[in-house]
């Protein structure tokens, strides 16, 4: 009797593939993404779970000792595809969580070289983006509790005799996808970005980006608070360590950090600063509404490595009308109990300027000691 083995169909058969067409695409990030503890902060490996709940919103993230979790650099990836899709979605184009692309076009997007060690760190970040494993209760209606995906549920590239890349497709899950085709979901963010080098200045740029807006009196968090918030694995006090340090040089362009001490408590505030990079979406106010609407010209990805000529845009901004109306409690309450005049500000003061963004060199995630 012969035994035959179960092969399971590719879910890209089942998918149409969305070609991504050459041309520039402004950066856009998910706001899930970057209000939650979803990646490692450090560039070493990480096989430590993060395990993170605020009211009824919980997420485990686990990883394999063999790739480890995926980290904030290889969220670049996301973030990619994300803004490929808002693009084509703003175009009228039919869009699928099953994307083709050349390695070229996405790492000239995050501000990458093109090297044979890029193409590389690439593959790596995929392999790590496929193993790391997502478990979270965000956007689950009433009788599913607990949704269980990866970043990349299959990738694949296609190559020459030689070995040289040509192209490369993967899957989204659809969790994400769904978060991207949600306009209230999603976030453009400053090209700036990709240019910053520390873990914890990445990660505070999206809490920056996502709470801090244009509000004049900007944002108030409680240091410990964001600790737990970020998911890192570095002490307290070196976490803590790690913030001061970077308010003390200020390197983030776009907004300003400052300490605050109050009542036993060890504060960070996230004002918005005059300068700017590039025009982004509207202001985030206290109850986190942030209109998002496109102003100015689209910004030119910036490296840090070369220098960056100005390239013909394919794609043109297109406003997103609908407002992001979520309320924040969960991501915004403290270890101690809530003090909401810590982040009151006059609603009829909110600027409806387009807000700025965070750049500059970074300071490097701890490890565990």
């Amino acid at each position: 009797m012969s035994s035959h083995r179960l092969i399971m169909p590719s879910e890209r058969s089942k998918l149409d593939p969305f070609v991504v067409a050459t041309g520039d695409a402004s950066p856009r990030d998910q706001r899930d993404l970057m209000e939650r503890p979803f990646f490692s902060l450090a560039k070493a490996k990480r096989t430590a779970p993060i395990l993170y709940e605020a009211g009824d919103v919980r997420v485990e993230v686990y990883a394999v000792p063999e790739h480890g979790m995926a980290t904030i650099w290889d969220a670049d990836v996301l973030i990619w595809a994300a803004s490929q899709i808002v693009e084509a979605e703003n175009l009228g184009l039919k869009t699928s969580r099953f994307l083709r692309f050349t390695p070229y076009q996405l790492l000239t997007a995050v501000g990458r070289q093109t090297g044979a060690r890029d193409y590389k760190l690439l593959k790596g970040a995929l392999a790590r983006l496929q193993a790391t494993v997502i478990r979270t209760s965000i956007r689950q209606s009433e009788h599913w509790r607990r949704h269980q995906f990866s970043w990349i549920n299959e990738w694949e590239e296609c190559a020459t005799r030689d070995g040289r890349v040509q192209g490369m497709e993967f899957v989204l899950p659809d969790w994400f996808y769904r978060g991207v085709i949600d306009r209230s979901l999603v976030l453009t963010i400053d090209p700036a970005y990709f240019s910053l080098t520390g873990g914890i200045e990445r990660w505070l740029y999206r809490v920056a980006r996502k709470h801090a807006g244009r509000q004049p009196r900007g944002w108030l968090f409680e240091v410990a608070h964001l600790h737990k918030k970020s998911g890192s694995l570095a002490k307290p006090a070196d976490f803590a360590f790690d913030l001061r340090r970077i308010a003390a040089r200020q390197p983030l362009p776009g907004y300003r950090l400052s300490i605050e001490r109050t009542e036993r408590r060890e504060l960070l505030r996230i004002l918005p600063a005059k300068s700017f990079t590039a025009p982004v979406d509207g202001a985030v106010n206290h109850l986190g509404i942030s209109g998002v609407h496109a102003t100015g010209t689209p910004g030119v990805p910036v490296s840090g490595f070369r220098e960056c000529t100005p390239r013909s845009t394919l794609w043109s901004e297109t406003t997103i009308a609908r407002a992001n109306l979520e309320s924040n409690f969960d991501s915004n309450c403290c270890s101690e109990p809530i003090r909401p005049k810590d982040n009151n500000s006059d609603a009829s003061s909110l600027s409806t300027e387009s807000p700025s963004n965070v750049v500059g060199p970074g300071s490097r995630e701890r490890g565990p000691k």
